[in-house]
């Protein structure tokens, strides 16, 4: 059966439509902040369930045990703190039982009502979720540049951001009624932030070998310098789909959120948005959400024996290569040759051909995905 979500129930924090031009008159009242595009789709997240059973930006107690148990205050496991950071020139003569207007571009989109506002330690943060205080890490350099205080309260949902690609936006609430209409009792959830190559079909192909179907829940959103853009992921799977997966085995949408390159913890992260959107299972690969040298390549996989409660499957799959010997894609678990004759499928490569116009062979990319890659000027992210 499609998964429980986390925590036994599905959150919708969204104002009913014939509620919203009321609530936006009173928000007139009230000291208003504006906030970027992160934090605005973490609103959104809050407010569909994809972040379920979170109803607002945590306190601080919850904040705390995120911190150094990796679990909600109430024990529901939850590993990276979803936060509003806010500055006092910001919420001057704010208190808490307060209801403060949240905006995104200087258009209005929720309501905020204060629990609490207290302050954070970000080298602290940094330490406990990242496992460093490097600056260097991307997510290590998002935290410093942030305000001093955070406050924590329930959100409620008036206008929903601007998307681009809405037609490929499915909430909880509708994966979960589309995988029952599907017929679907078991759906593996992937996730990712690269353009498809091989190994990535054969991690999938080999999950749905055993299960329904298949999720792909790309993220669009923040992601650091030289990563793929948002449309160019899109566009690539969209066509390794059409080619090369069969009809009705796969479901593919997008997750408006940022990548955070926590490794380990973000791996859980992940794992429980996509048990929101119904899944039963979720592939965890090699260093998965890693970033650099600052996590171990399995880390990923071996915090999952800390959340025997977490509710859902992960599915650990080692890293596929091309093996000449063999004739086609393996892993290290079914392949007993040795290293000479393994062609490594690098993302990093990948991308370095890519750059200088290069198509790259079929053993690392399918070549109708290559030449759509190719058909953009630039297909990565220059600036961040």
């Amino acid at each position: 059966m499609v998964s429980k979500p986390h925590g036994g129930t599905l959150i919708r924090r969204v104002s009913p439509r014939d509620k919203r031009e009321t609530l936006i008159e009173e928000t007139n009242e009230m000291v208003s902040i504006d906030v970027p595009f992160d934090i605005a789709t973490d609103i959104e997240n809050i407010a569909y369930g994809v972040f379920s059973p979170l109803e607002g930006f945590v306190v601080q107690e919850d904040y705390t045990s995120i911190l150094y148990n990796m679990r909600l205050s109430n024990d529901i496991p939850w590993t990276f703190p979803i936060t509003l950071d806010v500055s006092p020139e910001e919420i001057k003569g704010v208190k808490e039982g307060d209801t403060i207007a949240i905006k995104h571009n200087g258009t209005f989109i929720a309501t905020l009502q204060v629990e609490e506002i207290y302050r954070w330690d970000k080298k602290r943060f940094a330490r406990h979720v990242y496992r460093t205080e490097d600056p260097n890490h991307p997510g290590v350099y998002k935290t410093y540049r942030k305000k001093e205080l955070l406050v924590g309260g329930k959100i409620l949902l008036i206008n929903e951001l601007p998307n681009p690609f809405y037609k490929y936006t499915l909430r909880p609430a509708e994966t979960r009624i589309l995988f029952r209409e599907k017929g679907w009792k078991t759906i593996v959830g992937f996730q990712t932030r690269n353009a498809p190559h091989i190994g990535h079909e054969y991690v999938q192909k080999s999950a749905l070998t055993f299960i329904d179907g298949l999720f792909i829940n790309p993220l669009v959103g923040w992601k650091k310098k030289n990563d793929y853009r948002d449309d160019v992921i899109i566009a690539a799977y969209e066509t390794l789909i059409k080619y090369y997966y069969p009809r009705n085995a796969v479901v593919f949408s997008i997750t408006r959120t940022p990548m955070r390159y926590a490794g380990p913890r973000e791996a859980i992260h992940h794992a429980i948005m996509r048990k929101n959107y119904g899944c039963t299972h979720f592939i965890v690969g090699r260093d998965h959400a890693g970033v650099g040298n600052y996590y171990g390549p399995y880390e990923a996989q071996e915090i999952f024996s800390e959340f025997p409660d977490l509710g859902i499957t992960p599915l650990f799959v080692k890293e596929f290569f091309y093996c000449r010997r063999c004739g086609g894609v393996a892993n290290e678990k079914v392949c007993p040759h040795s290293e000479e004759y393994r062609v490594k499928i690098s993302g990093t490569k990948i991308r370095q051909m890519i750059l200088s116009g290069q198509t790259p062979p079929e053993t690392m990319m399918r070549p109708e995905v290559a030449r759509v890659i190719l058909s953009y000027d630039n297909p990565f992210i220059e600036e961040v």
